[in-house]
């Protein structure tokens, strides 16, 4: 049987070449960019809450660092640094080698070297720790919205709400959906690029993780304002998913990890600019109004016929 150090030392041990010091020693060590600050998040991935068990552990080693960078990417800033820290239920080294390869595959996709963690035995959750650069004063950040900003979200919002409910069979999606869904479900893409180029156009921005109405909620709570978003102007949903179902993934499902930003209306070409460079779309699919008393953080939204829709789910709620 393995030790926690040798399988350490043969799974999550590779080159750092822009740290100090990397794995190995009680602290790494690491040098930021001159003039730069860091921007720093946390994300925690657990068993049967935000992954299915039997998920594949190379998808699962992607997308437990795809997430985190997704939190830097909503910031406008560049991916530098990660930590890897999680509890398994047993020493399974197939398990461990699938699911370090696909860690470090996107490790290796965004430049970003791993510089230590920790490994326990327990239920299996996994916990990541990223760390980015971003120009002092340039950080997208979720309180910068104004009134008369445009909304927009980038990519498909609500594939991998659909993915999930394709493989818990509350659904069937037609093909080719169920291999994009699924994908879209258990490998996310995080959006640096996007990010990256967003810094001094955008003006409020964030990742979509608990579901749009309620992450967009969140820009417009912090900005003090109201937000009116229009249901003909996202992409088409699967033909032949349930309505119902097909608008609960698109507007409250989650995981997508596409960006939901705000931007000021003169900015449109040049977003369009860079949505053509990425070879990105980015749908423009509403505006940031005024807030009456006690409305801020409200999100509505308007059918095809100008009509509000209402909403009992809006997200997910670890304790809701």
């Amino acid at each position: 049987m393995p030790s926690e150090f040798d399988l350490i030392a043969r799974h999550f041990t590779r080159p750092t070449p822009m740290t100090v010091l990397g794995p190995g020693d009680d602290c790494a060590l690491i040098q930021p960019t001159p003039g730069k600050q860091l921007a720093v998040t946390t994300d925690m991935l657990v068993s049967g809450t935000h992954f299915l068990p039997q998920t594949d552990p190379e998808r699962l080693g992607w997308k437990a660092l795809a997430v985190n960078l997704s939190d830097l990417a909503a910031m406008g800033a560049q991916p530098r640094w990660a930590t890897l820290a999680g509890s398994l239920p047993e020493a399974n080294e197939d398990w461990i080698a699938s699911f370090s390869r696909g860690f470090f595959d996107c490790a290796s996709v965004f430049s970003v070297d791993i510089i230590g963690g920790d490994t326990t035995r327990g239920p299996l959750n996994l916990c990541v720790t990223a760390i980015g650069e971003v120009e002092p004063g340039r950080a997208l950040c979720r309180h910068g919205a104004q009134a008369g900003d445009d909304i927009w979200v980038s990519g498909q919002p609500g594939l991998a709400a659909l993915g999930l409910a394709h493989v818990q069979a509350r659904t069937q999606l037609p093909e080719p959906w169920p291999h994009l869904c699924q994908r879209a479900l258990e490998q996310p893409q995080p959006r640096v690029a996007l990010g990256l180029g967003l810094v001094g156009i955008a003006s409020a921005a964030i990742d979509i993780s608990d579901g749009l109405l309620a992450d967009l909620g969140h820009i417009a709570e912090r900005s003090h304002l109201q937000a009116m978003i229009y249901l003909t102007r996202f992409p088409h949903q699967p033909k032949g998913v349930d309505r119902i179902l097909a608008l609960d993934c698109l507007l409250a499902g989650g995981d997508d990890y596409e960006l939901c930003f705000t931007a000021p209306v003169r900015q449109r070409s040049t977003i369009a600019a860079l949505a053509a460079r990425l070879e990105l779309p980015l749908w423009r699919i509403g505006e940031m109004t005024a807030a009456a008393e006690g409305e801020a953080g409200k999100v509505s939204v308007l059918d095809a016929g100008g009509q509000p829709l209402s909403f009992l789910h809006r997200g997910f709620d670890h304790f809701g």
